[in-house]
This record gives structure tokens, sequence and C-alpha cells, in this order.
């Protein structure tokens, strides 16, 4: 016995020397570490952010629907509380590194059943924007078609193509994924800069105005409502730690790649939105927005860079949102390893492929929930070459508002538990200034979905007899119901499992000693 416990310790030790995976449940529960590093990582999350799509539609909406001048603030203001988030977030990910991020982080410090509800809101919210972000594609892809080609394309078409190639990607080593999305990624986001350096060197009539800037642009009532079409343009950033147990020291990567995104993203979401005001006025951008809609990013450019830059920018817009789709799958199919590996999905999605250790069982979930939801809307579009509001006022807008609302209440929650777990580790005083800042966020996150809620038949421009502003974020508390249903069942039939909910390879390597020292 002795001798066989000396050959298990050398063994695990000789293969984390070597870079290998040493976990009880072998290579197939683990995901393959050392393959991301700063770079790597930081773009995987980023990509999820899609800044192009954010520029190019969901600015111009805000000025447009929402009347706000001052839509640079408010990107300044959640910069500001989305920071506040991250310190309590960022410390959660140097003691916890679990491809299960979000409810991970809520069973140790709320419990198991808590991270039981918070997993099946996290499958369901990142779903729904993955599955929304295919909606948007599919337009883009036919107006192309329609514009360059003269060919008319039903916008289901070339969604259902994106699926099963994204789905396909998604098998592949999370390294060369990367790689794709980095490429993706910097191309988009230097043509943005192109634009932001144009607009502020050929300002309009009112010059270099600062009146973007000015608290005043924010007191209308919609203030609130502003906040939540702004907060999807972040979601994203807080993504690093699903990629920890693939990193090769997730306690320093991670909480360095959340804070170099969520300043990056908020530096260039100020001055591209500020660039809007610069190049129309201020006083003309609400007006400008309203009249061009999505379209505002690209009549600008054609007139500030010529025909050739915008057309270019067209199909960037394109390939920016193929790589959000990426990145938002690998995400999901993460989460789905994550929960079959604790048992809160069927084992099956707790094992990845042995070729690129990728998680290929959630990789084929998260594809077919794409598939199913994508050909339901389009049998339900009786159009012969597709409803053009079908994709975007439904498909995109219903589910992109059902994802940013489960991510903004995960993050939330989370806060509280950032506030729990230090707290009964006798770590309070020590981590004070961290948990003063994760009970900020969590009032000023509270505010934000109190706002998305009351508001959300204006996010999703449901009419006054429409049941959807209830329907849809009946959705999100679907899953939280049965997520915390299946924990308390779980706990009551299987108290061993359930106590292992969140703690990952972790629990694993437990069993591993106990069974050694027995």
């Amino acid at each position: 016995m002795t001798t066989g416990s000396s050959t298990s310790r050398n063994t695990s030790t000789s293969s984390a020397a070597g870079g290998g995976i040493s976990t009880f449940k072998g290579q197939d529960r683990a995901l393959r570490a050392d393959r991301l590093g700063t770079v790597g990582l930081l773009l995987s999350v980023l990509a999820a952010t899609a800044p192009l799509m954010v520029v190019a539609g969901v600015m111009p909406t805000t000025f447009g629907v929402m009347g706000i001048v001052g839509q640079p603030l408010l990107f300044v203001i959640l910069a500001a509380v989305l920071a506040l988030f991250s310190v309590g977030y960022a410390e959660m990910s140097r003691h916890v590194h679990n491809a299960g991020a979000f409810y991970a982080y809520i069973s140790r410090g709320l419990g198991g059943t808590a991270g039981a509800g918070a997993a099946m809101v996290a499958l369901v919210a990142y779903n729904a924007f993955q599955v929304g972000i295919y909606g948007i594609f599919g337009f883009e892809v036919s107006g192309l078609f329609a514009s360059y080609l003269d060919i008319e394309l039903a916008w289901w078409i070339p969604a259902l193509l994106a699926v099963l190639l994204v789905g396909g990607l998604g098998w592949l080593k999370i390294d060369l994924n990367a790689r794709v999305l980095g490429v993706l990624l910097i191309i988009e986001v230097l043509l943005v800069v192109i634009f932001d350096i144009a607009a502020i060197g050929g300002p309009g009539k009112e010059g270099l105005s600062l009146q973007a800037f000015n608290p005043d642009t924010l007191g209308s009532a919609g203030i609130g409502t502003a906040l939540c079409f702004c907060i999807a343009g972040f979601v994203g950033f807080e993504q690093a730690p699903v990629y920890a147990e693939e990193t090769s020291r997730p306690h320093v990567l991670v909480p360095r790649v959340m804070f170099l995104a969520i300043g990056g993203i908020a530096v260039f979401y100020t001055v591209s939105c500020w660039a809007l005001t610069v190049v129309t006025g201020p006083s003309a951008i609400v007006g400008t927005a309203g009249r061009q809609s999505a379209g505002l990013l690209f009549f600008l450019t054609e007139d500030l860079l010529g025909e050739t830059f915008t057309d270019v920018l067209h199909v960037l817009f394109v390939t920016g949102m193929f790589a959000a789709m990426l990145s938002f799958h690998n995400v999901v199919a993460r989460y789905a390893f994550a929960m079959g590996r604790e048992g809160l999905l069927p084992t099956a999605f707790g094992r990845t492929s042995s070729v690129s250790g990728a998680p290929a069982t959630g990789s084929m979930l998260q594809t077919a929930v794409s598939l199913l939801i994508v050909a339901v809307f389009a049998l339900t579009d009786d159009k012969p070459t597709g409803d053009p509001t079908a994709p975007i006022l439904h498909l995109f807008t219903w589910t992109g508002n059902i994802g940013a609302l489960g991510v903004t209440l995960l993050m939330a929650v989370a806060s509280v538990s950032v506030v729990v777990f230090f707290v009964r580790r006798g770590a309070a005083a020590a981590q004070f200034w961290r948990l003063a800042a994760s009970g900020l966020a969590t009032v000023a996150l509270a505010v934000i979905i109190g706002y998305t809620i009351k508001d959300f038949d204006i996010l999703v421009g449901a009419g006054a007899d429409s049941q959807l502003d209830w329907m849809l974020p009946c959705i999100i508390a679907l899953a939280l119901v049965v997520g915390v249903v299946q924990g308390m069942v779980m706990r009551s039939r299987n108290p061993e499992a359930h106590a292992r909910i969140g703690l990952g390879n972790e629990a694993f390597q437990l069993e591993k000693a106990s069974e050694t020292r027995s």
C-alpha cells in the first residue's frame, strides 16, 4: 500500500512537472492546460464583445431610440461599475479555477444549490447571446449578397451554415480558435480606430465638442433603459475565468486579462461613441441616428473615408460577428463541460475530445441548440427570401436581451458570493476594500437589473398588447428555478455530488487523496 501510494504521488508530480494533466478522472475530465497565454486569452475574451457590432449597432440604437446625447458618458459610468465588479471577481479567480466560472464562484460562496441555479442561468444566457448573433449575421450576409452579387438570399441560409462552421471550429484546439478570433478582432478594431481618427480630425460644424460628456445630457427619463442597452456591449470581458483551466498560470493571467479587457473596452467604446457625436455634432447625433439606424456608421464612413473603406467595413462587420459567435460558442461548451463533470448535466458532457482536448460534447450541445432555434425562426418566416425584420427585431433582439439580463443577474449574485466567501473564511479585514467594491457593484448591478425588467418592452420593441415584456424575462427566471430545484434534489439524494458542485477537477483530486489515505 505504501509503495503504491508513493508511486501514485510520484506519477502525479512528474506529470505536472512535464506540463501534462494530473487528474483523477483521467484526461477526458480535464481541459488541456497551457493552451492559452495572456494574448490568446485576451483575444478570446475581447472577441465576444464584438466591438464593431457595438459601434455599428448598439450605439446608433441608443442614440436614436433613447435620444440620449451623453452615451459616451454612460460607457464611462458602466466601466466604473464593471471595474468594481471585477475587483472581487478577479480575486475569486485566484482561489477557484473552474470552467464553470460564474456558477463555481457562486457555489463556493453561497452553496451548491445556489451554484446549480447559477449554472442553468449561465447556460441559458450565453446560449441566448450566441444564438441571437446568428440572426443579425444572417441578415447582414444576405444584405451583402443582394448589394454586391445581386442575389436574393434568405437570412436563415447563411445563419444555418454559420452554425455548422462554428460547431466544427468548436471541436478544434482552443489556441487555434484564439488565433482565428485574434485576426478577426484586430482587423475590425483597426478599422474603427481609423474612423475615430478621421472623425476627430475632421469634426462637424460644432467642432471637437465635449458636450457628450456633460452630465446634463443624462437627465432624461430613459437613462436606465440606455444603461441596459449599453451594458450588453461589455458582455464578454467576464469570460476570462471560463478558460482558467487552459492557462498555465490562471491565478496571474485571469485577473490580468479581465482588467486589460475592461479597460480596453471602456476606452475603445467611449472614444468611438464620442467620435460619432463629433462628426455629426452633438445637437444632430440623435436625429441622424434615428434616420440611419444601424446604418449610421457606414453612412458616416462613406462620406469621411470613401466607398471602398465602407465596403471593407461591411465585410468586417460580418466577420466580427462570426468571431463573437465562435467566442460565445466556446464559453457555452465549457459551461456544459463543467456541469457534466459535476453531475448537473449528463456525464457525457463532462468529457473532452482525445484529439484536441476541447469539450466536444458541450460543443455539440450548443450547435444542436443553435440549429433548433434558428430553424424555428426560419420556419415561421413565410416570405420567399426571408422577412428582413425577423432576424433583427426578433431573433437578435429577443435573445440578446435575454442573455444580457441573465449575465447581469449572474454578476450581481457573484458579487454577493465574493463577500460571503471571504467573510466565512475570516478574511473580511484583509479583503476589506475588495469586499467594499463588490458591495457597491451589487447595488449598481441590481439597479440595472431593475431597469432592464421594468423596460423590457422597450428593449425588445414589444407593442402595447404584447406579452413579450414578461414572457422573455421569465425564461431566465425559469432557468433559475429549474437549476435551484435540481440542486435541492441533488442535495437530498446525492449529498456527496452536491458538495462537489463548483469544485471542478479539484473535487477529483480530493477524492483521489482520500482513496490514497484509505
